[in-house]
């Protein structure tokens, strides 16, 4: 079975797709894990009420694969983020309820991913959470600037952006990377059943809101991300 195949599964339980990412490492975002969670989404969208992404204990994800973002092929590095960039609008735009179970660090690319679901619960924990692009010496990309606009607590915004703060668990629910933290060993029942609850919100008229809420942030987004991920030198880890 290949690598990404293997770090990628879904079962469904009940009404909600679970999807469970688990690399052995720090659950790196490539073209292969981004195809298969494509995947499972399309999936989702015929057979479940609401997707649930899950890490694995200790690491939610650490952001785009390294190897990539450290080629030196800037064409590789702008592809793979443009990449990235479409499967966090794909979640904004996603007709059912996407819940995120944030089971450890979640940083760069891992962060931008809670911040297009649409429920967001965490493991409590000696975590960061946070978009750490700054301070790797990388220039926040637009869509992530713009999806941390509409998600985050304004008294947070500078300070997780250009400042690339990060966050304890607790204290990434007040800044609003997230919605609740629970024990560690809580945390899948918790997140399991969130998603159980959203799954039975009546259709079509959670997908139609959900579209409405995101439409301005989302239309924002797409009208820039040519240029944008055109700007960039080298991307976010």
């Amino acid at each position: 079975m290949p690598v990404a195949e293997s770090s990628v599964r879904a079962t469904l339980e009940g009404r909600v797709a679970v999807v469970r990412l688990d690399d052995g490492k720090a659950n790196g975002i490539s073209h292969a894990v981004l195809d298969l969670l494509h995947g499972h989404l399309d999936r989702a969208e015929k057979e479940a009420g609401a997707v649930l992404i899950l890490g694995r204990p200790g690491r939610f994800s650490g952001g785009f694969d390294l190897a990539t973002m450290r080629s030196g092929n800037l064409d590789a590095v702008r592809g793979l983020v443009r990449a990235g960039a479409d499967f966090f609008l794909r979640l904004c735009e996603y007709p059912r309820p996407v819940v995120v179970g944030c089971t450890g660090h979640a940083v760069a690319a891992g962060a931008i991913l809670l911040l297009s679901a649409d429920a967001r619960l965490g493991a409590a924990g000696d975590f960061k959470i946070g978009l750490s692009e700054v301070a790797l010496g990388m220039t926040l990309p637009y869509f992530a600037f713009e999806l941390a606009r509409e998600r985050l607590s304004k008294r947070h915004f500078v300070r997780a952006t250009s400042q690339a703060e990060l966050y304890p668990p607790a204290a990434a629910v007040d800044a609003g990377f997230l919605d609740r933290v629970v024990p560690a060993a809580e945390l899948e029942a918790a997140a399991l059943a969130e998603a159980g609850r959203l799954a039975e919100l009546p259709q079509p008229a959670f997908a139609e809101t959900k579209a409405a809420v995101n439409r301005a942030p989302v239309a924002r987004i797409r009208e820039s991300l040519g240029a944008d991920v055109g700007r960039l030198a080298r991307g976010p880890s």
